[in-house]
């Protein structure tokens, strides 16, 4: 008699089985073909670093280093030097002639960016950080002002 109610609790677990693999055959596919189709990302999505620039063209960045302090691995490393008054690099007393953002040693937290006072550093939603060799995980000061355009969709939460 055991095995008899062991038997029907068997088929019945099957067919619950066959049921959500039958269920699962008619929705949509949650695949997307990556480099023909954007991925779609939330607003909130921290990836690669960004340096901002203001409209007329100056760096946003003042050097002021409070992105360097706030960060909880050391990843961010700014030296700073006095803005030429004739040509100034951005609108404060100082500009960053170094920034360098070591992606071996960064967490993606996102406080460099709530530390920075005139908002030059973000997290933009570029996530191919893949490269060759170690060296092309050091983002330069030249490679953070001119970021990639990313292939995403951002969509509300």
């Amino acid at each position: 008699m055991a095995s008899v109610s062991m038997m029907f609790k068997s088929i019945v677990q099957v067919a619950q089985a066959m049921g959500l693999t039958l269920s699962g055959l008619f929705r949509k596919p949650l695949t997307v073909q990556y480099p023909e189709q954007p991925i779609a990302v939330y607003p909130r999505f921290r990836a690669r670093h960004e340096l901002r620039r203001y409209e007329n063209g100056l760096e946003r960045c003042i050097g002021c280093m409070l992105c360097e302090a706030a960060c909880p691995t050391g990843a961010i490393h700014v030296e700073a030097a006095e803005n030429d008054p004739r040509h100034p690099t951005s609108p404060g007393e100082r500009y960053a002639t170094v920034y360098e953002v070591n992606l071996m040693r960064c967490v993606f937290c996102g406080d460099c960016e709530t530390a920075c006072p005139v908002e030059a550093i973000v997290l933009g939603h570029d996530f191919e950080l893949a490269v060759y060799n170690r060296d092309g995980f050091l983002l330069t000061k030249e490679q953070l002002l001119n970021p990639k355009v990313p292939n995403v969709i951002v969509r509300a939460e």
